[in-house]
């Protein structure tokens, strides 16, 4: 019993002496976070007054958030008597194994870096990466997000992005939209582009510089292959793609040009035979 009460003496002299800066260090963490929130988001509203590229802001928030609240954990460490240097050499110690088992991590901050120095693409641009075609709609710290013109949102590994193929849609300005109505062989190939040259021209979304162009692209199985390829605005590369798709085959049936089904022709050698053979019995 004296044990017990010599043990219990010492654990609350303990609490005694350490409640204090456990307690003063949990309010000084939560005054800090929310200071550091209320600094980002000053820093954003600075940002943005000042126009800077949005493709950074995420970015540089992220950052400069996950510095302050790093600086933020080693102040209240050692303000319950941890020695900062070594503290320091322990996360330090701890960083590297981290990065080590990490480095997929890693490589997708690394992505990002040069993605934001390069800058292949910014926010707001139409993209076709890593398999995926959309507008991008931020690029953070570990990943870029795209949404898809079927309303999906995608995220992407900066590491993938950094080294991959990236086919950027929004660069030059313009976009050229392919379609490749076919028509029948007994169709008028000269009628038949005329008329498609024309639904071109009264699309007002259809660019005029580079101009359209119509021409015969295939002779294919069952059909003569037009390619259609007005330009558009990136913006408004589906709605140019939907319209004259059906603009031109309704053009087209108003204008008495067959569009052909699939067809195949089938020729029977012997037929007479075996018809003959059929008969006999």
């Amino acid at each position: 019993m004296e044990k017990l009460n010599e043990y219990g003496l010492m654990a609350w002299d303990g609490i005694i002496q350490y409640a204090p800066k456990v307690l003063i260090a949990l309010v000084i963490l939560w005054i800090g976070l929310r200071i550091i929130k209320w600094v980002v988001g000053l820093l954003d509203r600075q940002f943005e007054r000042k126009n800077t590229d949005p493709t950074l802001r995420p970015f540089l928030k992220s950052i400069i958030g996950a510095i302050l609240k790093v600086m933020l954990f080693i102040s209240v460490i050692s303000m319950l008597g941890v020695e900062t240097t070594s503290f320091i050499a322990i996360l330090g110690a701890a960083g590297l194994a981290v990065g080590l088992a990490l480095q997929g991590t890693l490589a997708n901050f690394a992505g990002g870096v040069l993605l934001l120095l390069f800058k292949p693409y910014k926010v707001g641009d139409l993209i076709e990466a890593q398999g995926h075609i959309g507008v991008v709609k931020e690029i953070q710290i570990f990943v870029t997000i795209i949404n898809t013109p079927d309303n999906k949102t995608v995220f992407i590994p900066n590491g993938a992005m950094s080294n991959g193929d990236i086919t950027n849609f929004t660069i030059e300005g313009k976009i050229r939209v392919e379609l490749t109505p076919g028509i029948s062989y007994n169709a008028d190939i000269k009628k038949a582009k005329d008329i498609c040259m024309e639904v071109l021209n009264n699309h007002p979304k259809v660019l005029k510089d580079p101009a359209p162009f119509v021409g015969v692209k295939e002779l294919a199985d069952s059909a003569v292959v037009l390619a259609v390829f007005p330009h558009a605005k990136p913006e408004h590369y589906w709605d140019v793609y939907f319209e004259i798709t059906e603009q031109v085959k309704l053009a087209l049936d108003a204008n008495n040009v067959p569009i052909p089904f699939p067809q195949m022709d089938v020729h029977m050698h012997g037929a007479e035979k075996l018809a003959g053979l059929a008969n006999n019995n």
